[in-house]
Formats: structure tokens, sequence, C-alpha cells
């Protein structure tokens, strides 16, 4: 039974992450755009997680762990690329 229920979560999830796509792509501003990228990659992270724990795998975890730090880095060279126009 819980199988089943990560497996709705999870594709709930991936739908949603196309909606984001979506926002991504037209967003009018580059804040809109960054933002719906980093809600793709927290609904990615969850996804992985989810996926973890679904197969008792735990080295997942890890990878997460990788990716979400990852994300918040490129997240910070963005902003600040937009706020001073250059990265150092």
């Amino acid at each position: 039974m819980t199988d089943r229920l990560f497996f709705f979560f999870i594709a709930a999830l991936g739908l949603l992450s196309f909606l984001s796509l979506y926002r991504a792509v037209v967003g009018p501003r580059t804040e809109d755009r960054l933002v719906a990228i980093n809600v793709m990659t927290t609904k990615t992270i969850l996804i992985i997680v989810m996926i973890a724990n679904m197969t008792r795998s735990y080295t997942y975890l890890d990878v997460a762990l990788v990716y979400a730090l990852c994300s918040f880095i490129v997240t910070i060279a963005v902003l600040k690329g937009i706020k001073k126009g250059r990265l150092y």
C-alpha cells in the first residue's frame, strides 16, 4: 500500500515539475524563472528521497544532498550575477 502511495506522490511531483517548467520558460522576469527552477530542483530532490525510501537504498540520499548543495550554489551565483552584473 505504501509503495502505491509513494508512486502516486512521485507522479504528482513529476506533473507539478512540468508546470514549474512552463513558468521557467514563459516567466516574464529573470527572478520568476529562477524561482521556478528552484521549485523544480526542490521537487526533484523530493522525488530522489522518495525513491530512496521505496527501494531502501539510502545512497540516493547522498545524491539528493549533493544536488541540493549544487542548486543552492547556482542560485547564489545567478542572483549575484543579476545584482552586480558579474560573478567576481
